[in-house]
């Protein structure tokens, strides 16, 4: 799925496991995939709006139905606010991806 959501194939995606560590840890390690373990709806709607966050992960076995329900729509319905300040942040993202494939 992060490969999907890195090769523009899907624009955002969701990843799920017991605590939701494993999924973002391994998400993470995707080129282009910018994953976050949340917990809460301020972290699900600032993560896309500032940080351009394309794949939520979410704790299966901790987080309720509710909850979960909840991030999911707030992230689906958040938009990156693609300020100058926000577009210099992911910048240096892509520029710490590159220099480790360099290395």
């Amino acid at each position: 799925m992060a490969m999907a959501v890195a090769r523009g194939v899907v624009a955002r995606g969701l990843a799920i496991c017991y605590s939701g560590v494993g999924a973002c840890v391994v998400a993470n390690k995707v080129r282009g995939a910018r994953a976050a373990l949340i917990t809460d709806p301020f972290s699900a709607r600032q993560g896309v709006e500032d940080d351009d966050m394309n794949v939520m992960c979410l704790g299966g076995g901790v987080t309720g139905h509710a909850l979960s329900w909840d991030l999911v729509q707030t992230f689906l319905n958040a938009r990156f606010k693609g300020t100058e300040r926000f577009k210099r942040r992911l910048a240096k993202i892509s520029d710490l991806e590159n220099k480790e494939t360099e290395s």
